[in-house]
């Protein structure tokens, strides 16, 4: 078989490798059984919500089954096709063939990504939080490109994006902001950015054009619903107000309608400024804090069942997960799976999501994953 089909072929079949792992094939057999036994007992639709409990589960495995089984099918079709027009010396119909294989890797990697997404939160909306390093405008400046990077990447997924808390640096740049990401699996695409990012470039900010490193950090944590019990003692809160910050109408700087919610046992600090009213912008704190201590429940048991937990140790400036080199050359480099990009404007601009298929890949195997074209 020719090159080109070949690095297809090795594409799928790693593919594969990947979705029957993260199903853990044989159990999704057996479970989806199950699954389809229980949808048969009438007595299941006494509890409505268990119900739709389980027709979700066997729904999602179900399409996960059927996919991981029809890229198979038609991988040995093809590859089969293949094999006799080379036979038979019939350049059109082996090209034909190639293309075909071309589509079906594309598809094996989108079905891939799908079922990495299948942790507990992955559906849910997710916040992301950015906050600059050390290193005052420089790493302003990064933090706020870092803001436009992940805006532009939500806005590509077709997600909603609202500004929670925003605070400006003195000179240019932010010193930190909250963004809240609302779309179908934004949590689980964006879990694997948490961590400390490197910037390396010809410094605007000084007169002599010297070279800067700049630091800033993102925390992902996610949305979650009344269905998920998450118990906070309120003695164990201090809470905080003060003036909003920022552009936006006489409001602003006027009133203490900002809140900021500090939960004492842990150290997890939330805040909330983008609501005129107090009690608005208490409550989305309030649930900024669930959302970050079930992050932090789900952290825990990540660690204890794979015994490493490779995005969320505690940030710091030893931690980078990714570093972006605009000068002296053109370099985006993620320091967990080795995927390289050399278009960082590309990057900045949202182009994140080979970085994230690779990170949710190697949260699976263990390994570091690079995905890669094969053109």
């Amino acid at each position: 078989m020719r090159a080109e089909a070949q690095a297809y072929v090795d594409k799928i079949n790693a593919a594969l490798a990947l979705l029957r792992r993260s199903l853990d094939w044989d159990r999704a057999l057996r479970r989806l059984d199950e699954l389809n036994a229980r949808v048969e007992d009438p007595t299941l639709w006494n509890d409505a919500k268990k119900a739709q409990d389980v027709m979700r589960e066997r729904r999602r495995l179900d399409e996960s089954i059927t996919a991981t089984r029809a890229i198979e099918s038609e991988l040995s079709d093809t590859v089969e096709l293949i094999e006799m027009a080379e036979a038979e010396g019939d350049e059109e119909m082996a090209a034909d063939g190639t293309a075909s294989l071309r589509q079906l890797a594309e598809r094996a990697d989108g079905d891939k990504v799908k079922a990495l997404l299948s942790g507990e939160a992955d559906p849910n909306d997710t916040y992301i939080e950015i906050n600059a390093g050390a290193g005052g405008t420089e790493s302003n400046d990064w933090a706020e490109m870092l803001q436009r990077m992940y805006t532009r990447w939500a806005e590509r997924h077709g997600y909603k994006v609202e500004l929670i808390d925003y605070h400006a640096g003195e000179q240019a740049g932010i010193k930190s902001a909250t963004l809240l990401f609302k779309g179908e699996n934004a949590y689980g695409y964006a879990k694997t950015e948490s961590g400390v990012h490197r910037l390396v470039r010809i410094s605007p900010f000084d007169s002599n054009a010297r070279r800067q490193t700049s630091f800033a950090s993102v925390w992902v944590y996610p949305v979650i619903d009344d269905n998920i019990d998450i118990e906070i003692n309120e003695s164990e809160l201090r809470i905080d107000t003060y003036r909003a910050s920022g552009a936006g109408g006489q409001h602003i700087n006027t009133t203490d309608s900002a809140v900021r919610i500090t939960h004492l046992p842990t150290g997890i600090v939330v805040q909330c400024q983008n609501q005129r009213s107090q009690h608005k912008n208490r409550a989305e704190a309030y649930n900024q804090l669930r959302a970050r201590l079930y992050e932090r429940e789900l952290a825990e048991r990540e660690a204890a069942a794979n015994a490493v937990n490779a995005t969320k140790t505690d940030i710091g400036w030893g931690h980078q997960i990714r570093s972006y080199v605009l000068q002296p050359y053109q370099l985006v480099k993620d320091l967990r799976t080795g995927v390289t990009s050399t278009a960082p404007s590309d990057v900045l601009d949202g182009d994140l999501d080979s970085f994230m298929a690779a990170a949710l890949a190697q949260r699976v195997t263990g390994e570091a994953v690079v995905v890669e074209d094969v053109d």
